[in-house]
């Protein structure tokens, strides 16, 4: 990066993205209708390391179930978990419902129009917080999220990876230097969008971007350069041990998971640490049929997990009826039909729960 651009280049950044964004800027978002601070809230939390595709469909499934942020307080763990259910990082969805009923219990059921008092709230850092008052109340507050991270970084060739605090705080600068003080929100969306269409992470579009005469990394000949990439380390590997626990009327037996954590608060199988520990707490119910089904791998952003599922059928006799088994002590436990959701389910164990319609013996 060659030094901190002028009050005159920042006008001129500025005025050629709003201009695009005038043209070819996203504006008929589901959250860009009615855009008042919940909505706006909702979608940023949604967006949060998730594609504008995906989050659409989950965004107006919640806002027909929550259209307000007293309906969202009022919901169970559970509910509110089930319709985040498939979205992944799940805190993301425990940390809104718990702002919401912060926002009841303290502010009247009215998000703060303060930006501090809004960074305050469980799961709301700056640059949510920033997007939430400039995009439903015309605020002046830059942003950056990850697009804008992208944006800034290639057009400024901010050298070092931006997980990195110093890189962080250099992106934070250049971004309230090139946010204006007048159509503050249309900028940050249109900041939004230029990474996610155009300044993508491979590919650019630099052809058509309107920044691209004082892009510095296009200008250098390797604009994907920048911005540069986290370093590289080899992701830890996990195992666990599931038993798919299943009555002699097909029900499952369920267990809700500790409230943090990986799948915090989501229903998930009885889990084990090691193989052993699986057949012997198997070996126990006397079950009718067992076996052992392939691993199920799944990449978290920390390490990856490999699944291995045992399902046990238990025999009539076992359950007189509806009681569990007396290994199982968990008071948060409780037997469902697989295709009848107790509330959130992470998806691995969605897709587990989808083998079940296939026959014993058939799983490989």
């Amino acid at each position: 990066m060659s030094g901190t651009p002028s009050p005159r280049q920042c006008r001129r950044f500025a005025k050629a993205i709003l201009a695009w964004f005038d043209a070819h800027g996203r504006k008929h978002l589901p959250w860009q209708q009615q855009p008042t601070p919940y909505r706006v809230w909702v979608s940023e939390i949604m967006l949060q390391q998730t594609q504008v595709t995906t989050v659409i469909p989950y965004f107006e499934k919640f806002m027909h179930r929550f259209p307000d942020v007293q309906t969202l307080a009022a919901a169970t763990q559970d509910d509110v978990l089930a319709h985040w259910s498939g979205l992944g990082y799940y805190a993301r969805g425990r940390n809104l419902h718990r702002a919401a009923q912060v926002i009841v219990e303290t502010h009247d059921g009215r998000l703060p129009d303060s930006i501090d008092t809004l960074i305050d709230l469980p799961g709301i850092g700056r640059s949510t917080a920033g997007a939430i008052l400039s995009l439903a109340g015309g605020q002046h507050h830059p942003i950056l999220d990850g697009n804008v991270k992208r944006v800034l970084s290639r057009h400024y060739t901010v050298d070092g990876w931006y997980g990195k605090s110093a890189v962080e705080k250099t992106l934070w600068q250049l971004s309230a230097a090139v946010t204006p003080s007048a159509r503050t929100g249309a900028f940050n969306q249109a900041m939004m969008d230029m990474g996610a269409t155009l300044c993508t992470r491979s590919r650019p579009q630099c052809q058509h971007c309107p920044i691209s005469s004082s892009c510095l990394a296009l200008a250098s000949g390797d604009p994907v350069r920048w911005p540069h990439p986290k370093p590289k380390k080899d992701k830890p590997q996990r195992q666990t041990w599931m038993i798919i626990l299943q009555d002699p009327a097909g029900r499952v037996w369920m267990v809700r998971r500790p409230p943090s954590g990986i799948w915090g608060g989501l229903w998930c199988f009885m889990e084990f640490d090691t193989e052993a520990a699986a057949n012997a707490a198997a070996d126990t119910l006397n079950p009718l049929h067992r076996e052992q089904w392939s691993a199920l791998r799944h990449s978290f952003t920390h390490f990856d997990l490999s699944i291995h599922p045992l399902r046990v059928q238990l025999p009539t006799e076992s359950l007189n009826g509806a009681a569990a088994p007396t290994m199982i002590n968990d008071i948060e436990g409780r037997w469902v039909a697989p295709d009848a959701p107790v509330g959130g389910i992470a998806a691995p164990v969605e897709r587990l729960l989808g083998r079940l319609a296939l026959p014993l013996l058939n799983q490989q």
